[in-house]
């Protein structure tokens, strides 16, 4: 009962601070699209160079670098330093189209990363207990539990998306119809 009751406050003292309520206007130039010098739609050469000059990040040159068996698509994983313990950047035609960054929660927190873009970007447009989003039409950013922090370029997501969709919509079918099998 004091569980259900504590849960009850909770999501009564978020609702009072309007943390459900949707992003009261936010616009393609409110989010950043870039992390320090690293960004969205930067290419590899750029990226790789940014993570060398850059003193959150111990990258390690090319052998952090794979290369995806989907179409023109590549990985650079790094390991990070102080606040960053890994990060991740994917790339779709040469281009990075997903920054994540996982961080450091010795010494630093969920709540302070939440209420640093609440500030900056106002309320989320979506919330739930494992995630927080902040979006527009060309960018998302979220931060998810434990603590990783995500850029995505919209657009490139959902191309993706929408060819993969076409793909497995049938396999959803034969899924469905096996289904109905029973």
């Amino acid at each position: 009962m004091m569980r259900r009751n504590g849960i009850i406050i909770f999501v009564f003292l978020l609702l009072s601070q309007g943390v459900f309520a949707q992003n009261n206007g936010a616009s393609a130039t409110d989010l950043p699209r870039k992390f320090r010098e690293l960004s969205l739609g930067m290419n590899i050469d750029d990226l790789k160079a940014a993570l060398l000059s850059d003193s959150y990040f111990i990258f390690r040159g090319d052998r952090d670098v794979s290369f995806l068996p989907v179409r023109n698509q590549s990985l650079v994983e790094t390991t990070g330093a102080s606040f960053i313990k890994r990060a991740f950047f994917q790339l779709r035609d040469e281009a990075v189209f997903i920054m994540a960054f996982s961080l450091n929660t010795e010494i630093i927190d969920h709540y302070s990363v939440f209420t640093q873009l609440v500030e900056k970007y106002g309320q989320p447009s979506y919330l739930d207990p494992s995630t927080a989003v902040w979006e527009t039409d060309e960018t998302r950013i979220s931060v998810e539990r434990p603590l990783t922090v995500k850029y995505i370029d919209k657009k490139v997501f959902t191309d993706i998306v929408n060819e993969s969709g076409l793909i497995e919509s049938g396999q959803v079918k034969l899924r469905q119809d096996f289904l109905n099998d029973f």
